[in-house]
């Protein structure tokens, strides 16, 4: 390998820590998740949904690589530095596109998608000449040329073609990352040689998660601010907050706390780390879908409840228990009890919902993650921590 290439890859006696750089790229995602979130409030179908879903993978997929960059790659190089800027500046280009993404912006939005993904493997190709990873760069390179194909020809056409082309480029880049970027007649990079850095990757995990959490802070408070200190606002304005500290507590306790040994520890840290990346995406979709009801409910705290409501309401707190215990599972390598009594609860209370008042549905909801985070601690008294044991 070559001096040249080598020295873009962290060391081992560098900090393991995030740093400024990093936290400054997470603050695109704040109004990332804010206009997903109202582009679902705007739009309640089934269709409307699936679009926003599309438009998150792909928001995701744009940060989850950034993050797994900066962790094989030393963020302090100015090199990394000014390709992490980059990225940055295409996220928010991407970011502004994002309300019309399935209209008139669409050869934006897919057009600068494109080009963060496969400029960011172009200059890794050439920076890392003569390394052995920069087999791993041309791969990926590969891979998301050949997404490029239907992201930009989704944009060239409207509605529903425009969603299946996204949605097959959307499984391409997935797809290629589950196979570590396999591709015909190029030897994959050995992954023990290159471990992934457990502190760096889960701290980035949790901090975009708390980036999620300040979404639905901005939006609770912005709605409340729209609408006045009625009482009834004011109190779905709590009930609001009730469920964000509630989503906080039940994420941080106890496997929010030990992912990174959990890497450390696993035989194949790779899978964890993927387990842990599909798992905050689905709490990510979670908390947009609650941002969306928490909007509802302080605009319309006693007005009548109609489905799509309920399912925004009670689907939030469902799809973040989801991707809980699929958290706990790449933790622990089991899921406790409480997470899919707590997601079956959520789905028996939506036709009852329906004859009450959003406050009401909200105030359900509230009362299920309360008892998750109940029986949490419960669980934990009187015990010895549990330890990190990822799935073999």
């Amino acid at each position: 390998m070559t001096t040249s290439g080598a020295r873009f890859l962290r060391m081992p006696e560098e900090s393991r820590r995030a740093n400024f750089l990093e936290l400054f790229f997470d603050l695109v995602f704040v109004v990332a998740l804010a206009q997903l979130s109202q582009g679902l409030l705007e739009d309640l179908r089934w269709s409307g949904a699936f679009e926003t879903l599309v438009l998150l993978l792909a928001m995701w997929w744009v940060w989850s690589i950034t993050a797994w960059v900066t962790d094989l790659y030393d963020p302090q190089q100015p090199e990394i530095q000014l390709l992490v800027t980059a990225t940055m500046l295409g996220s928010l280009v991407m970011v502004v596109a994002l309300p019309d993404a399935f209209g008139g912006r669409g050869l934006v939005f897919a057009g600068m998608y494109v080009a963060i993904h496969v400029g960011r493997q172009l200059f890794l190709v050439l920076a890392l000449r003569g390394h052995e990873l920069q087999g791993r760069s041309i791969r990926a390179l590969s891979w998301f040329g050949v997404s490029a194909v239907p992201w930009i020809a989704g944009a060239l056409v409207p509605d529903t073609r425009r969603a299946v082309l996204w949605t097959l480029a959307v499984a391409v880049d997935y797809t290629g990352a589950a196979l570590r970027y396999s591709t015909p007649g190029l030897r994959r990079s050995p992954i023990s040689r290159f471990p992934i850095v457990a502190e760096h990757l889960a701290e980035r995990y949790q901090q975009v998660f708390i980036i999620a959490l300040g979404e639905l802070i901005l939006v609770t408070t912005m709605t409340l601010a729209g609408t006045g200190f009625a009482a009834d606002r004011t109190a779905a304005f709590v009930v609001s907050f009730v469920g964000t500290a509630l989503f906080w507590r039940i994420y941080i306790r106890r496997a929010g706390e030990l992912l990174p040994a959990a890497i450390e520890a696993a035989r194949n840290p790779d899978r964890v780390a993927l387990t842990a990346a599909a798992a905050h995406l689905i709490m990510l979709a979670g908390i947009v879908t609650t941002a969306v009801g928490d909007k509802l409910v302080i605009a319309h705290p006693l007005e009548h409840t109609p489905p799509a409501w309920v399912a925004v309401i009670l689907g939030g707190p469902a799809l973040f228990l989801v991707g809980r215990a699929g958290f706990e599972y790449a933790t622990f390598a089991r899921v406790s009890r409480p997470r899919w009594i707590g997601v079956l609860a959520l789905a028996a209370l939506a036709p009852p919902m329906l004859l009450v008042p959003p406050l009401v549905t909200a105030i359900a909801a509230i009362a299920v993650l309360a008892g998750i985070a109940v029986a949490d601690a419960t669980r934990a008294r009187g015990r010895p921590p549990e330890p990190a044991s990822p799935p073999g």
